[in-house]
């Protein structure tokens, strides 16, 4: 009827007479469709049809100062509107009845219940800016979308126990509706330090510990830039803070402050397994507290040096004076305040270096060497077989108990490679999937544990072996003889000859029962033993260890328990794989270690200066053997293989872990 009205003014009146032209009357049909589909459309903005319900009629009750009605509970409720801050707020330009849907008459009856929809409300206007195109203009509208989305699978949203007919808290609870300011408003910039007032509604208790904390006494000052609730518990996505999801969101909320101490958190073993996404161990708010925090050199403080022990027997009930020094927040990079982790980190990374730094060489020029020599048909010496025993082929070398031994110690250390790498390179994309597949933390401790058991009772087992056999024969046994596994100077002039060989100045040398290369695979266990056996015992029983050293062995043990592993692993997958699997001589596999047997004709051309000895000396029937059986062989191969195949995938998973991926 307006817009007819209108028409009138400005049309001739012949015009809008029953004689009306088609055209006209299609015009004025469109238009009123337009308009019928513009008012269906945006009903969230569409203007009361009762001029009683417009915010005018509202506010002349609800704008007086102290309104209020008795609720059900006999307690005042207060139902004052600022007109003026309404206004300035970004619903200031909506009629209370778009949120308010259920008030349908002014004055309507005391007592109503509040039925406002925020969600629904918000999802409406989004969809219909979405479909006018108007996303751009409204992309704050999408942002509280999708804050909506966070909200409904937070503990907010669920429904309270005390009444299973609200949600613990909503989006009104929290956002004063009839005030929200805009969020680059000077009002919405100040006011994330009402957040904690707001909060303290329902959680007074907290609210009041809060105030004495470190950070509520920053609130307390103005200090905007202080942290409030929503910096640690998020704003709309809150879960329970005892649950594993609440425990990693709190302690990654952290880090957005205190950004050095969480990455040096993260080093730590508490750190790396809550990275890996598990809440097992300490978190920032154990150790320093919750809502009640306060500087490290208040006395008040869970952290301060007076009650850091009473701090960290919450978790560690047998803990001792010596927990106190250890460093959770040492680096490596700081020798002023941590001088013994960054001599600790420094000189495995001088021994890490200079290890690989010579024997990855070593391989390389080997490699070329003997690929060249092949190629041209040099250096492979036969045998005459016919002057042999019947069938006896092959050369022993190592006993079923030998055999046995190398392949628990194989195993042992792969599994210890395995569950040690995925903690300690916890922020790898892989290491996750991995400590899932292992069963969690716990479950990896175990296995780490039982592969640590495995390989020492291997290592001492060994030990008492060789003392028991040296102890039989001490008065004849040859200490630096051609069997002997002691270094001599034999095997020095040997390293050089090779490395003559290598550059092509020499004929390959000949190499006795004992490789000087076979010769350091052997002492490496012992000194990799010491360091990640004996770090290794420190952490296992860290409360022994504390009541006996200071709390940064910790730190230290740590440091070069991770290197020496990596030493080892790499060593063993790289220089180990390619002495004995890799190059070209014995590639892709060699099998004497499964089978205790080798063609006599391979050992005559790596120790030939012990087959020539035994030859001498008539003794060499004596290790000559039969070849090994097919399903020997076969199983030899399949053994072997998975053994290497499991060797160079957690090969890979180091490198991934260095590259960051």
């Amino acid at each position: 009827m307006m817009l007819v009205s209108r028409l009138k003014k400005v049309t001739p009146p012949h015009t809008i007479s029953t004689g009306l032209t088609f055209q006209s009357k299609a015009l004025v049909i469109m238009a009123l469709l337009a308009v019928m589909q513009f008012a269906v459309s945006n009903t969230a903005f569409a203007e009361p049809s009762d001029p009683k319900l417009k915010n005018e009629r509202c506010l002349r009750c609800h704008g007086r100062e102290n309104f209020s009605r008795k609720a059900a509970n006999g307690e005042a409720r207060q139902l004052h509107v600022a007109a003026e801050e309404f206004k300035q707020s970004v619903h200031g330009g909506r009629d209370c009845v778009n949120c308010h849907k259920d008030i349908t008459k002014a004055p309507h009856r005391k007592g109503i219940d509040r039925k406002v929809g925020c969600v629904q409300c918000h999802q409406n206007l989004w969809a219909e800016a979405q479909q006018s195109g108007q996303n751009g203009e409204n992309a704050r509208l999408g942002v509280v979308v999708e804050q909506i989305e966070s909200y409904m699978g937070s503990i907010h949203a669920r429904p309270s126990i005390e009444d299973q007919s609200r949600t613990n808290a909503t989006c009104y609870n929290c956002h004063d509706a009839h005030y929200v300011a805009p969020i680059d408003s000077h009002i919405g910039a100040n006011g994330r330090l009402k957040i904690p007032e707001v909060c303290g509604q329902c959680h007074a208790e907290i609210l009041a510990t809060y105030m004495t904390s470190v950070h509520g006494m920053q609130v307390s000052n103005g200090n905007a830039g202080a942290a409030v609730c929503s910096d640690c518990h998020t704003t709309h996505d809150i879960e329970k803070p005892h649950e594993v999801s609440g425990k990693l969101v709190i302690t990654e909320n952290c880090g957005n402050c205190h950004h050095d101490n969480l990455e040096s958190y993260t080093e730590t073993y508490h750190g790396k397994v809550t990275r890996l996404g598990y809440g097992e161990t300490a978190k920032c708010y154990d150790c320093h507290g919750s809502h009640g925090i306060k500087r490290t050199h208040d006395a008040t403080s869970m952290v301060h040096n007076g009650n850091r022990l009473e701090t960290c027997q919450t978790c560690h009930e047998d803990a001792t004076e010596g927990y106190v020094t250890f460093q959770p927040h040492g680096t490596t990079d700081d020798f002023k305040n941590y001088p013994e982790m960054w001599l600790a980190s420094k000189g495995m990374i001088g021994l890490l270096l200079g290890t690989f730094a010579f024997f990855w060489l070593h391989s390389a020029l080997w490699f070329y060497r003997e690929y060249q020599d092949r190629k041209h048909g040099k250096d492979r010496p036969h045998i005459m077989l016919e002057d042999l025993p019947a069938g006896k082929t092959h050369f022993s070398r190592f006993t079923r108990w030998w055999r046995l031994a190398h392949l628990v110690g194989a195993l042992s250390i792969m599994l210890l490679a395995l569950t040690g790498l995925t903690v300690l390179f916890s922020g790898s994309a892989w290491a996750p999937l991995v400590m899932k597949l292992l069963g969690g933390p716990v479950v990896a401790g175990i296995l780490h544990r039982i592969g640590a058991v495995g390989f020492m009772s291997v290592f001492f087992i060994h030990l008492i072996y060789f003392a028991f056999h040296i102890g039989r024969t001490w008065r004849t046994f040859e200490w630096f003889g051609p069997n002997s596994l002691i270094p001599n100077w034999d095997d020095l002039k040997d390293a050089i000859a090779m490395f003559r060989w290598f550059f092509g100045l020499a004929r390959r040398p000949i190499l006795d029962h004992f490789s000087y290369w076979e010769k350091f695979d052997y002492w490496a266990p012992f000194w990799g033993m010491t360091i990640i056996g004996v770090s290794g015992m420190m952490m296992w029983y860290p409360a022994v260890t504390a009541s006996l050293l200071p709390g940064w062995v910790f730190n230290v043990a740590a440091i070069v328990h991770g290197e020496e592993a990596i030493l080892a692993v790499v060593f063993l997958f790289t220089v180990h794989f390619f002495n004995n699997h890799f190059r070209p001589d014995k590639f892709p596999l060699d099998t004497t270690m499964f089978t205790g047997s080798v063609p006599l004709e391979h050992y005559r051309h790596e120790h030939r200066r012990e087959y020539d000895r035994l030859v001498a000396s008539g003794e060499l029937d004596k290790y000559l053997v039969d070849a090994p059986s097919q399903p020997m062989a076969l199983g030899s191969k399949i053994l072997g293989t998975v053994l290497v195949i499991i060797g160079l995938s957690l090969l890979t998973l180091v490198l991934l872990g260095f590259l960051g991926i």
